[in-house]
């Protein structure tokens, strides 16, 4: 089993910045994705960016210029620097690792438990 425990979340008014953390423990060989999505109410779950283990990043293009992912691979650690955020940024954040927990076994994706953050205007 895999837990992922998330932190960094809050309010900040619009132009601010934020830092979400989001680390993975537990029966852990190999992490392969880590990535961040949100969901703003009434609407679906949508996803921001990824970052494979070899550090290949994929960015929305609703965000690429202003939030950017990192990952610390000996903390299993993925982390998502959000700047200049706007009203519309509101939402809850939730990250996603792909974990393989044994060499030759499949590949498990696991959701963190999400952190709210509210920009104001």
């Amino acid at each position: 089993q895999v837990q992922l425990v998330e932190s960094g979340g809050g309010m900040v008014q619009a132009g601010g910045s934020l830092r979400l953390s989001c680390a993975a423990s537990g029966s852990i060989f190999s992490i392969i994705d880590m990535g961040w999505y949100r969901q703003a109410p009434g609407k679906q779950r949508e996803l921001l960016e990824t970052i494979t283990n070899v550090g290949n990043r994929n960015y929305a293009d609703s965000v690429k210029a202003r939030f950017t992912i990192s990952r610390d691979n000996a903390k299993n650690t993925v982390y998502l620097q959000m700047n200049s955020l706007k009203p519309e940024d509101t939402a809850v954040y939730y990250c996603n690792v792909k974990v393989r927990t044994r060499y030759d076994g499949p590949v498990y994706n696991y959701w963190g438990q999400g952190t709210q953050v509210t920009v104001s205007s």
